[in-house]
């Protein structure tokens, strides 16, 4: 078959958690700055099309390429160690703490955002002609996405914070089951299906991604957004990091274990 069962695939994510805890930092990352790098391209050619075509479903409907590219190379993106390296500590892996998994996030952070970061900065200067002249259509819009979904929310005090918390969980609810998807099938075919649904999905929504949000608030500082650094951080960053971390786990990687791996007793019947 081309495909696993859940009780085979759920064991796949607890062996893939564990391996990322073991991995060597550098290569660690190396990849999580692949990985923030191709997402980044891939949300400016989402915006690109978007602003071309008239229609951001369109933009939504051909972001999830970038996510495919990413995952089949082997590279990390932070949303999806926060789904699987916490697996492997719930399953007591040996040389599994909880030290050791804060170690794995924080590379793959600071990789992630160092690639998205990067990313940032050459299409800015694409955009800017080397920052000599205001950016173009596609990068004045990347500013006010970046001005709308900040002092947007900020402008709501306490509960605009949790509003950008929630939509970030609802986004690793979907990018988690786009991890999952993949591990699914075992045809690159069934994999692409099965990453694209979910990633599509929380794109259209306008849903809340970390290390999407890695690129799209610091280019959109580069081209002269109205908002500040502490203001991305305070009511983006931090809140949509939180909110991932917890949707992932809770929706996707908890359930799935616990009715897959840790099952319940099973009733008997005499």
């Amino acid at each position: 078959m081309s495909y696993l069962m859940p009780s085979e695939f759920v064991t796949k994510m607890v062996d893939a958690g564990e391996s990322k805890i073991y991995m060597a930092t550098r290569d660690a990352l190396i990849r999580a700055y692949m990985a923030g790098a191709i997402l980044a391209l891939a949300a400016v050619f989402a915006v690109s099309v978007g602003v071309m075509s008239g229609s951001p479903l369109v933009g939504a409907i051909l972001f999830p390429v970038g996510f495919c590219m990413l995952y089949l190379m082997g590279f990390d993106l932070l949303t999806g160690v926060f789904v699987l390296t916490p697996l492997a500590w719930l399953d007591k892996r040996p040389g599994v703490t909880i030290k050791a998994i804060l170690k794995n996030w924080g590379v793959v952070f600071t990789g992630n955002f160092l690639g998205a970061l990067t990313v940032a900065f050459l299409m800015s200067f694409i955009f800017t002609y080397g920052f000599s002249v205001e950016p173009n259509e596609i990068g004045t819009k990347i500013g006010h996405i970046g001005e709308a979904r900040t002092l947007g929310y900020a402008k709501y005090g306490l509960m605009g914070w949790f509003t950008i918390f929630i939509r970030g969980m609802l986004c690793n609810w979907m990018v988690s089951m786009g991890v999952v998807g993949a591990m699914i099938s075992t045809s690159v075919s069934g994999k692409i299906m099965a990453m694209w649904m979910p990633i599509m999905l929380f794109f259209a929504m306008t849903f809340e991604h970390s290390v999407v949000n890695m690129f799209l608030f610091p280019s959109g500082l580069m081209m002269g957004g109205n908002f500040s650094i502490l203001d991305y951080f305070i009511w983006n960053e931090i809140p949509v990091v939180l909110g991932n971390l917890v949707g992932g786990l809770a929706f996707t990687g908890l359930t799935l274990y616990t009715t897959h791996i840790r099952t319940a007793p099973k009733r008997t019947f005499n």
